[in-house]
């Protein structure tokens, strides 16, 4: 098992993540916390300390095999285009501002000759005698810390540069009604009595701690910070607004090691150079010597797989909050046990099982809330059954609150059992939408979209939308769903994107005219297509034939088998039966043997244990997948 992992709140939790798709990127940026000469090989109570042996080892293994160590100002000028960055280009970086930085990692630098980012937690550097900080397996003192006149010794080495990881960011605050400790620097604060922290609040916050934190920095050292490392790697793009503003252009989190994206920008003082979010970093856990650091970046990225379960919310809501509790707790002991990589977590309620939205999991400015209940489960399927988590909102089809504008934006369909949906091409509808979305990101947790399969034409509706043309119609939805996850990523940075897709148009390519939807045109605009793949659904005379006719039509398609997740049924809702766990093990196994890289399955019904358990385990659980670690 690899050592070194990657994950958005691993500084917080021990949580197990994806890194991002590239196998080769352009700047690798390693992320350490405490360097000690005494940490256990295995199983130190500190996961994220790497013992003074192992780094040096780092070092010299880097060194070896052609990495070139690089500064700050260097990755500032390959982002402003003044100086590329050399092949292999890596960035050293150390959080919250440990002792062991100056006693045990500067003299490593200097003696390799290594440039290194160093962001404390100014606050913990300014703690008042007697004051302890929670760190790990112990509170930590003021003597833990670096002091201001080491801190300043190593600036004017010339080597490290100090950056801010905030003045008092690094914490939990209450995040929901049910208590849920959020990190604080994207959470609107939950109060019993004043209900959630107003965006206002929020930015007020934030830029008091930020500017503390950079005018302490400017003060003891004489120059002000020009990266920001945000604590727990939780961020968005107001926050990094806001960093900006003060100087702070270089921004850092903890996705992985994939960097071409983030310094592919327009210099300086482009309007997309913060926007573009932070640079990820691969974080150095559980004391990884260097076989562990060399078979992390030697590993293919590609060979990782999916496995997802896509998980309807309206199970686990009940007007019984104990009831409610319970339910939850069966569902994350449930995902656990099964071990997928995803969970496709419904974001809004649909009791009559319409596919149109009713109501939603979430606060929002269009729809009825049925429960604050969406930001509660993805944070604790997060971080207790360790997978990431995807929201699952419709794209057209919602049931307003106001009964007159829901009139006058719905859909004529000829066929009343369409699913409700709202005109895309009335840019009231749009505006809504995104509306819906920003407020989900604005106030939940979660890594990903999955757009509903609610995002369709028919030929007969709508006809002048796209002049007629279904390819035109094609891309008018698929644009449509872009500016609602870009609505999104302003407050929840780096969404991966999930779009629900229909066999036929796969199997019958004319069928694009029946549903503005083409996998060809889904492969280049989502990082992945949800591709329902239910022969059940679908009235396949030949379940089995049928599928394999699939997996051929998709495999024909550029980069089809890398992009696509088979989303396989579990109820035939013709009968409203459950299919036999037997059929989904049976569909796996030949998908997998056919080179099907990604699967999923709908519904999963944790309350009746259906898929039964065992069934459920040996066709979705990410445990066995290549390099997945447990």
């Amino acid at each position: 098992m690899s050592r070194v992992r990657m994950s958005w709140l691993v500084a917080l939790l021990l949580a197990l993540g994806l890194s991002a798709p590239t196998a080769q990127a352009g700047l690798l940026v390693l992320s350490y916390h405490d360097i000690r000469d005494d940490v256990a090989p295995k199983g130190d109570p500190d996961p994220y300390a790497v013992s003074t042996t192992h780094f040096a080892q780092h070092l010299d293994w880097l060194r070896a095999h052609g990495y070139r160590p690089v500064s700050v100002q260097a990755v500032l000028d390959a982002r402003a285009g003044r100086a590329p960055l050399p092949d292999r280009a890596v960035l050293l970086t150390f959080d919250d501002g440990l002792r062991s930085v100056y006693t045990r990692v500067f003299p490593l630098l200097r003696a390799y000759g290594y440039p290194a980012l160093v962001a404390p937690v100014t606050g913990w550097m300014e703690l008042p005698p007697g004051a302890t900080v929670p760190y790990g397996p112990r509170d930590f003192t003021r003597d833990d810390f670096l002091t201001w006149a080491q801190l300043r010794e190593m600036q004017d080495s010339g080597l490290v540069e100090v950056g801010s990881h905030s003045h008092d960011l690094h914490g939990g605050v209450p995040g929901n009604p049910f208590g849920n400790q959020t990190p604080a620097a994207v959470t609107r604060i939950w109060d019993p009595a004043r209900g959630y922290e107003s965006e206002d609040a929020w930015r007020a916050r934030i830029a008091t701690d930020l500017q503390t934190s950079r005018d302490l920095l400017e003060r003891q050292l004489g120059r002000a910070p020009r990266a920001i490392v945000w604590p727990y790697a939780a961020y968005n793009r107001v926050a990094n607004e806001i960093a900006r503003g003060m100087g702070m252009t270089l921004s850092f989190d903890l996705e992985g090691r994939s960097q071409r994206a983030d310094l592919a920008e327009q210099g300086e003082d482009s309007v997309e150079q913060d926007t573009l979010g932070s640079l990820a970093r691969l974080l150095m856990h559980d004391n990884p010597d260097v076989r562990d650091l060399a078979g992390e970046l030697r590993l293919d990225l590609s060979r990782k797989g999916l496995r997802a379960i896509q998980v309807d919310l309206d199970y686990v809501y009940d007007e019984d909050d104990a009831q409610m509790a319970r339910n939850l707790d069966q569902l994350v002991q449930r995902i656990l046990d099964i071990g997928p990589s995803h969970v496709f977590l419904q974001a809004f309620a649909d009791p009559d099982g319409d596919g149109a939205a009713e109501a939603l999991y979430f606060p929002n400015r269009h729809l009825p809330m049925r429960a604050d209940l969406f930001n509660r489960v993805a944070w604790q399927l997060r971080t207790r059954a360790q997978v990431r988590v995807f929201a699952w909102l419709p794209v057209l089809g919602y049931e307003l609150a106001d009964a007159d504008l829901q009139r006058e934006l719905q859909i004529a369909a000829s066929n009343p059992g369409e699913i409700p949906r709202l005109d895309p091409g009335d840019p009231r509808t749009l505006a809504i939408v995104e509306d819906v979305y920003a407020d989900l990101a604005r106030n939940s947790y979660f890594e990903g979209l999955l757009f509903h399969d609610d995002a369709y034409l028919r030929d007969d509706e709508i006809p002048g939308y796209g002049d007629g043309d279904p390819a035109r119609r094609t891309a008018g939805l698929i644009g449509f769903t872009r500016a609602l996850q870009a609505s999104a990523e302003r407050w929840r940075p780096k969404l991966v994107s999930v779009r629900n897709l229909f066999a036929r148009p796969v199997l019958e390519p004319e069928a694009e005219a029946w549903f503005a939807q083409r996998l060809d045109a889904f492969t280049a605009a989502y990082d992945y297509t949800a591709l329902m793949a239910m022969p059940q659904l679908e009235q396949a005379a030949n379940p089995e034939r049928w599928m394999r006719e699939l997996v051929s039509a998709v495999a024909a398609s550029p980069q089809g088998l890398e992009k696509t997740l088979f989303e396989l049924q579990t109820v035939d809702w013709r009968t409203g039966r459950p299919i036999p766990g037997g059929t989904l093990r049976a569909q796996t196994r030949m998908l997998r043997a056919a080179g099907v890289r990604h699967l999923g399955y709908y519904p999963d019904d944790f309350l009746r244990d259906h898929p039964a358990l065992p069934d459920a385990r040996e066709a979705m659980s990410a445990r066995e997948l290549p390099y997945l670690e447990r």
